[in-house]
């Protein structure tokens, strides 16, 4: 019944910017934060970036100052805006959600992948 599904993947050359963007639904109980996860090639999945309810947001140092977080109460949603990206940007990002109640749901994954 929960779904996180992502989307706005895809292909870009380094420099460019993508918006990625997760479709929450089917969670009852009350969100405790969102997050953005990715997995590259041969590496274990990291921590990209993450948002509490009281709109607090955090991102590993690699993404700092290029990468921007936000979430959308009333849409359900969670966004992650990817400014001035980097081949090693490339992976597949998940979307996740952990609520209150410290129940956790992942998405399936979306593809980014940058040129260089």
């Amino acid at each position: 019944q929960v779904q996180l599904v992502e989307s706005g993947g895809g292909l870009a050359q380094a420099g460019e910017s993508l918006r990625l963007s997760c479709q929450i639904s089917g969670i009852s109980f009350r969100i405790f934060l969102l997050a953005w996860y990715r997995q590259a090639p041969g590496k274990q999945r990291e921590l990209v970036a993450q948002i509490t309810r009281d709109d607090i947001a955090t991102y590993t140092d690699p993404v700092k100052g290029r990468f921007f977080i936000s979430r959308d109460v009333d849409k359900n949603t969670v966004d992650l805006q990817m400014n001035r990206l980097k081949p090693d940007d490339t992976g597949i990002y998940y979307c996740y959600v952990r609520t209150k109640r410290a129940f956790e749901y992942w998405g399936q994954g979306i593809q980014v992948t940058v040129s260089s």
